[in-house]
């Protein structure tokens, strides 16, 4: 109180220090004036503080009866508090003093009283002490409403009551008045207010701006507040509603597929489709295909088990083709021998029990001795001994360079005499490349047809007609291959269908020699006639022209020569994709290889010498005999007629004609009305010559190089005899200055690692024969054509470590990439490099490679990679990184890849791998099916070979039936079989050498005049064996010599027109009375 006292009296001091004031002493009116107003400020501070007291803790208990009670003792105004209102205030000031506690933390218990903007009173409610200067440590009591708070709310709600009642009370007075004196009043304010504000547009739009933002800031502010406020419980309301705004739209959109599941399918499919069609377009027609679509297409690199499968399916069938080409082969040669013997024993020439012999050794042959035989397995050049082993492998190593490198082959071909080449071609060469069974041998073989032929024009062609006038070896070859097993399907499309109408066609008759016409016609007349002719039998091609009747039969023969010649040729035109592709290549190579040594020739020149090779040499032997060439099916004993041959001789005697654009002259100028079609028959046949010699090289054709072997899945496999291994080998040594003059020449090493031609024995082993059989030559010659299989490998396989070229280095630098991208993503192979693996990545590249060794484990040992390769695949994910570095860096020092295009190079050499291996899949699909349907000719040519067996079985039985009701001067009896059982040796003979000389047989003996003769004595006697003559020689009584005699050794001189020949090396004797001899006396004939 004293403080505010002194505040008083210093206040009326300042307004003493008036400059106006009389005097700057305070009086005692003043003084009493100040102290009033204190004391005045004293009851307004204390009633002040009532008011705030009582009302606050009036609402703090929560009692709304009292408030009017606490209010009209609070308030100086008892009349601004009216009872009506007493909810209203209850409600307004709790309403007021809530919103304030919301914003207080801390508060104390002060309360703070500003009277006249000047002086501030200071009550404590707690102690109820009060102060008139801010006491220590004041902490004020926020949240209870002040005085003024409270009065400015008593006195709205006091007013907006009386407002309220005063409208209700005069509403309809009010509204009467407005409506009769206020209208025009209000509508002249509201025009001026109107016009107003348009003159204020812009004053009125920037003030409503303001306003309507205040409104918003504060709304916002006040919203984001009880956000604030409220968080966890938005947060389970909005995760509540999303959760609910979800499940909802998911279940609509679940329905939604499932009403429309078909549609969904297709379209899933349609856009799988044409994604993994732009993928593979990508993969397939883009220079540089990135890394992403790559990967996708990896997959197509591993090998299956179907693949595996279809390998050694392939292998199988390639297998039993060979030996069945073999077989087939070997049956044709016994056959043919048949046939001599026969024909011999018709003329009884040899006895009964020689054909009965070969018979027997036809029908072992054809009850499956002709098989591989497989005691060599485990003994011999395979049995399991280290020096044994690597034997094998040289000689594994050693066909494997034959095999690929064309030029030793080619060589060795022209060192030797040509009845030496044909034969080895015929068994060595084509056993070498399994008579073309697969893509990869056929693409070897075609390389060494190619080279040899390029020799044989360089050294041996001296004119263009060589070609056609000689009989080059490799053309020879190369009909004889494109003519065998796997061309003869081929000739049969291609030919049988015309060939079968031709024979069919009993109507026929093509004779175009006069002379031959005229005799028919003669022999017809007196046929006819019954009485000889007057007409000459002997008559000269213009003569027999003379006559009209020859003339109109030859027309008609050459009428119907040129529509059946016109069947043939279009058949042949329109069949030049039968053609078969090595066939054509090589006549390709022919052209431009006589092209390159003459380059004069004309182009008719060189289509001619193609014509050569396509028509008269593969097609034209057989249309003249097809069935010497299996074009046609013929039943044991049958066989084509006279007439029959006439006709397709003539056919093929016009397109020779035709294909060398030779016209009919000189001899064949009765047929020179022809010469019009052959020459239109030549523009058709250039076409086609021309049209034949384009096909691609065989590395398009094959997809295949010299890296080919590196990449496939089995190693390649040969079937060969012991006898050509040892037949190879021999050559090869007789021949190694000419064929490697080069010391440090890969085949010369192999060679010396070989070294001698070891002998039959050596390759089967110790005790594969008895060594006290009596006829062990023979069956060491029969053991000799036993066959085993060589798989051939690279002396110089790709080794880790090794100096090897940047191809092979590329190999496997490409497996291991292929590994990495599996499991490691990325958009270039340098950020996958440069990028550590994760655990995850790593256990999955695990799981990979043991997945992969578990496939390897039933893989066929021969189909195996590598061990290197092995050995890189186990490698972890990171050191599989940092290997593809080191050989990246390697291959970029070497030209292969280069870091500036991120090493796409190599990624393209992925890309052609996986294209290659989708070919590769087809190539041997066509590969397997051609090898079935080759195995199925081959089948049933070895079919009808048993069928003329057959036929030669009955046509002996019957010898043997016809013979049992003869007496002879030999008995032969059968056992239960029909064979031979024992015979009786017939007595030895005795000449001297003059009665031999005087019957012819004996013509002279070395050092030994003819009257010495009668001193010379030869005894003849038969053995136990069938066909074997002991010739013992006497001198003056004493014996000198004694030699063996085989009468079918004698028969086939006789037959090969051997007329003389020699015994004990002095006697020369007549191969063809000594036959007789021997006939006469020992078989009665």
């Amino acid at each position: 109180m004293l403080e505010l006292y002194t505040d008083k009296m210093m206040n009326r001091g300042m307004a003493v220090e008036d400059p106006q004031s009389a005097s700057k002493i305070l009086w005692l009116d003043e003084i009493q004036h100040a102290v009033n107003e204190a004391n005045k400020d004293m009851d307004k501070a204390k009633q002040w503080v009532t008011l705030v007291v009582d009302v606050n803790q009036f609402l703090e208990k929560e009692k709304q009866s009292d408030i009017l009670s606490i209010l009209k003792s609070a308030v100086g105004n008892t009349n601004d508090v009216m009872p009506e209102c007493a909810d209203r205030y209850y409600d307004t000031l709790a309403k007021a003093k809530e919103q304030k506690s919301k914003n207080v933390s801390t508060e104390g218990s002060w309360l703070k009283l500003n009277l006249q903007e000047k002086y501030d009173y200071y009550y404590n409610i707690d102690s109820k002490e009060s102060s008139w200067v801010t006491p220590e440590s004041c902490l004020l009591k926020e949240s209870w409403l002040m005085g003024k708070e409270i009065e400015d709310i008593i006195e709205e709600v006091t007013a907006d009551y009386i407002r309220e009642k005063m409208w209700s009370a005069t509403e309809d007075m009010l509204l009467c008045f407005q409506a009769a004196t206020s209208g025009p009043l209000l509508r002249k304010e509201y025009e001026a207010r109107k016009s107003f504000l348009y003159e204020q547009e812009e004053h009125v739009t920037k003030i409503q701006a303001f306003w309507k933002g205040h409104k918003q800031r504060a709304s916002y502010m006040h919203r984001r507040q009880m956000f604030i406020d409220n968080i966890p419980s938005v947060v389970k309301i909005q995760s509540w509603f999303r959760m609910v705004t979800a499940r909802k739209n998911y279940l609509s959109r679940l329905q939604y597929f499932r009403d429309h599941n078909n549609e969904i399918v297709k379209i899933q499919s349609l856009l799988r489709a044409n994604k993994a069609r732009d993928d593979y377009k990508t993969l397939v027609g883009s220079e540089n295909p990135p890394l992403t679509v790559v990967r996708k297409f990896v997959h197509l690199l591993d090998q299956s088990d179907l693949d595996f499968q279809e390998a050694l399916e392939v292998a199988r069938l390639r297998e039993e083709v060979v030996t069945k080409i073999r077989g087939n082969q070997q049956l044709e040669k016994d056959l043919n021998l048949m046939d001599i013997k026969i024909g011999l024993l018709v003329k009884n020439r040899i006895t009964l029990e020689d054909v009965i012999s070969h018979r027997t050794k036809l029908n072992k042959k054809k009850g499956g001795e002709m098989q591989i035989l497989n005691n060599t397995d485990n003994q011999g050049i395979k049995s399991l001994s280290k020096e044994r082993r690597k034997t094998l492998e040289t000689y594994q190593q050693l066909f494997y360079l034959l095999q690929t490198n064309p030029l030793y082959l080619a060589k060795l071909i022209f060192q030797m005499p040509q009845n030496k080449s044909t034969k080895f071609m015929d068994t060595v060469i084509f056993t070498l490349y399994n008579y073309a069974s697969n893509q990869r041998e056929e693409y070897l073989l075609l390389k060494l047809f190619k080279t040899a032929l390029e020799e044989e024009i360089k050294s041996k062609v001296d004119q263009v007609q060589d070609i056609v006038t000689g009989n080059p070896t490799v053309i020879k070859m190369v009909v004889s291959f494109n003519r065998g097993a796997r061309g003869q399907n081929t000739l049969r499309q291609l030919l049988a269908p015309v060939v079968k109408e031709i024979i069919d066609d009993k109507s026929l008759i093509i004779n175009t020699s006069p002379v031959e016409v005229y005799k028919a016609w003669v022999n017809q007349l007196e046929t006819q006639t019954g009485e000889a002719s007057n007409l000459p039998y002997d008559v000269t091609t213009e003569q027999a022209l003379t006559y009209p009747e020859v003339k109109s039969k030859l027309e008609a023969s050459i009428e119907n020569l040129r529509r059946v010649t016109d069947k043939v040729l279009n058949s042949i035109i329109s069949s030049l994709d039968l053609l078969p592709y090595g066939l054509r290549y090589i006549a390709k190579v022919l052209k431009n290889s006589i092209r390159e040594k003459f380059p004069d020739a004309t182009e008719d020149e060189l289509l001619k010498i193609v014509g050569n090779l396509l028509y008269y040499r593969y097609m034209n032997p057989a249309i003249v005999a097809p069935d010497g060439f299996d074009i046609i099916d013929m039943t044991a004993g049958g066989q084509i007629n006279s007439d029959q041959r006439r006709n397709l001789g003539s056919v093929a005697k016009v397109l020779q004609h035709a294909a060398s654009n030779k016209l009919f002259e000189g001899e064949n100028e009765h047929l020179s009305s022809m010469n019009s079609y052959l020459s239109e028959t030549y523009q058709e046949f250039r076409k086609y010559f021309k049209e034949a010699c384009n096909v691609p090289e065989p590395e398009e054709k094959f997809n295949m190089d010299k890296y080919t072997d590196v990449v496939t899945v089995s190693k390649p496999v040969i079937y060969i005899s012991i006898e050509e291994i040892i037949s190879t080998h021999s050559l090869l040594l007789e021949h190694q200055d000419a064929i490697a003059p080069e010391k440090n020449d890969l085949l010369n090493e192999l060679l010396e690692l070989l070294g001698e031609v070891p002998n039959v024995e050596s390759f089967l082993g110790e005790g594969a024969v008895d060594p006290s059989d009596p006829d062990k030559v023979n069956t060491l010659n029969q053991l000799a054509k036993t066959e085993i299989s060589l798989f051939l490998t690279s002396k110089y396989d790709i080794g880790d470590g090794e100096a090897v070229d940047g191809q092979s280095l590329m190999i496997k630098t490409k497996k291991l990439i292929i590994d990495v991208i599996r499991n490691q993503p990325g958009s270039t192979l340098s950020e996958i490099l440069e990028t550590p693996a994760s655990t995850k990545q790593e256990i999955d590249h695990a799981a990979d490679m043991v997945s992969r060794a578990v496939l390897d484990s039933r893989t066929p040992e021969d189909m195996k990679h590598s061990q290197s390769m092995v050995e890189d695949a186990q490698l972890p994910l990171e050191q599989k990184k940092r290997k593809i570095q080191r050989n990246l860096r390697t291959l970029e020092q070497t030209g292969h890849v280069s870091s500036k295009n991120k090493y796409q190079d190599i990624l393209n050499e992925i890309a052609k791998d996986i294209r290659n291996q989708r070919i590769h899949r087809q190539l041997r699909k066509a590969e397997l099916e051609k090898l079935q349907q080759t195995l199925n000719a081959l089948n049933k040519k070895a079919a009808f070979y048993e069928e003329q067996i057959n036929y030669y079985d009955t046509y002996i039985k019957t010898c043997l039936d016809n013979l049992k009701r003869k007496n002879t001067r030999r008995s032969i009896k059968l056992d239960a079989k029909g064979e031979p059982k024992g015979t009786k040796r017939a007595k030895p003979v005795r000449y001297t050498a003059a009665k031999l000389h005087e019957k012819g047989v004996l013509l002279g003996i070395d050092d030994l005049q003819i009257n010495q003769f009668k001193n010379v004595t030869f005894d003849i006697s038969s053995t136990e064996d069938v066909g074997i003559f002991d010739v013992r020689s006497k001198f003056l009584g004493v014996e000198m010599e004694k030699v063996q005699l085989n009468i079918q050794d004698l028969l086939q001189m006789q037959y090969e027109g051997v007329a003389v020949m020699k015994m004990f090396d002095k006697v020369k004797v007549n191969v063809n009375l000594l036959i007789y001899l021997l006939n006469k006396k020992f078989y009665g004939k």
